[in-house]
């Protein structure tokens, strides 16, 4: 597989705005976008490090994937997320290899990214995206 970067690391947070004086005011990094992402029932914030970018990740809904992580672990790190000129290529790549995917195929996510996941239990138990590296798809 052909990653570029760690694209992001993605956190599990109960509110973005509780956590907001942390990431700006201690650590020094400036919040450059927060969105919704209605289709995954989360609100975003994105920092830059770098390369690379910490995402914040806030349950819209009580049923929504991170509001359930949040129930069964507390908030925390939640998946870290792989940068990669194709993410349908990379996909074909680790199901080939015999690694269970969540998507079979690449859907939107937040900044405008095609995005897909791994499954936990194939990858030592680390959730892991794929994304688009901007070059692709």
């Amino acid at each position: 597989m052909d990653i570029s970067h760690i694209e992001h690391l993605g956190i599990a947070v109960r509110s973005i705005e509780a956590h907001l004086p942390y990431y700006e005011n201690v650590l020094g990094l400036k919040c450059y976008n927060i969105e919704v992402v209605a289709e995954q029932k989360v609100k975003t914030a994105f920092f830059k490090v770098g390369q690379t970018k910490i995402e914040l990740l806030e349950p819209t809904s009580e049923d929504s994937t991170i509001a359930k992580f949040i129930e069964n672990r507390g908030e925390g790190i939640h998946h870290i997320a792989f940068a990669v000129p194709s993410v349908q290529d990379a996909l074909d790549e680790v199901a080939s290899k015999n690694v269970r995917l969540i998507d079979s195929h690449p859907r939107g996510g937040a900044e405008g990214l095609q995005i897909a996941f791994l499954h936990p239990k194939s990858t030592g138990s680390v959730l892991t995206e794929l994304c688009m590296d901007g070059k692709g798809e």
